[in-house]
């Protein structure tokens, strides 16, 4: 246990605590003004930050970064107050966090901000992360890159925009990719959208087992999946993974600056 001679010594839920997560702003303004600590953690290092962070209490988050709150604090999970403001979807939370220096890519051996926004389903909260510099590879031993959790979850917004600002597609957790989870949750539109992207349909997961290999016979996911297998790519697919490929450069953006004509980068985006 901390020594109480630091700052942020351990204790039970405090005041702060309770009206950070709660979203009372007057309340944790009057406490701040009566001297209260912002940093105080608790048996498992939850700040208050993480606390209205968690809730997307946007005006408390707003409060103790301007009472000198840690905008980097690890809970016991190594979770930062991003972490957590991602985890709860939370834009304005998310802004104010950057605009107070979070760190976009803590160096954290769990999900990273990036993973947590893809968790919640956030389109919005992963391109702003996206913006800013977020690793599109960041790895999580269980959850594996964000484009893997974001197709576990099925949230397609979220991959949609994890591909077109240049996800690797094939990424692979236990040689497990992202369009193994679309083949497990049985997402046609999931797959198709990889498969648009150059995704592998012959890779094969630590267990030897294709994409194709998780759905059922003559399902909707088995026969989109065995079309294309079957299929040659189109001129748009083939345009958008050799162009992607030969640049060596996979957002779009930054695609734009290398002066290829209008129509080739249409063929790259998927709307």
């Amino acid at each position: 246990m901390r020594s109480p001679s630091f700052p942020g010594f351990w204790v039970e839920r405090t005041p702060v605590h309770e009206a950070a997560q709660r979203g009372e702003s007057l309340q944790l303004q009057q406490l701040i003004e009566s001297g209260a600590c912002v940093n105080q953690v608790t048996v498992d290092s939850i700040t208050p930050l993480h606390a209205a962070s968690l809730q997307g209490q946007a005006r408390c988050v707003q409060l103790l970064l301007a009472a000198g709150a840690q905008v980097d604090a690890r809970n016991i999970d190594g979770s930062t107050p991003l972490c957590d403001a991602c985890a709860s979807g939370s834009i304005e939370c998310v802004k104010l966090l950057l605009s107070y220096g979070a760190k976009v890519n803590p160096p954290l051996y769990t999900a990273s901000p990036l993973h947590e926004a893809c968790m919640s389903g956030s389109s919005e909260c992963v391109r702003l992360l996206i913006d800013v510099g977020a690793n599109l590879e960041a790895h999580d031993c269980h959850f594996g890159t964000p484009l893997h959790v974001a197709c576990a979850r099925e949230h397609l917004d979220c991959v949609k925009v994890l591909l077109n600002a240049g996800a690797n597609v094939n990424a692979a957790k236990l040689h497990e990719t992202a369009l193994h989870h679309a083949a497990k949750v049985k997402n046609v539109d999931l797959i198709e959208m990889l498969i648009e992207f150059g995704g592998n349909i012959y890779a094969r997961d630590n267990r030897g087992k294709k994409p194709s290999d998780y759905t059922w016979s003559s399902s909707a996911p088995a026969k989109c999946l065995e079309y294309y297998e079957k299929t040659p790519l189109t001129l748009s697919q083939l345009c958008r993974v050799s162009l992607r490929k030969a640049t060596g450069v996979r957002g779009l953006e930054k695609i734009a600056k290398l002066n290829i004509p209008p129509r080739l980068i249409d063929y790259l985006s998927y709307n």
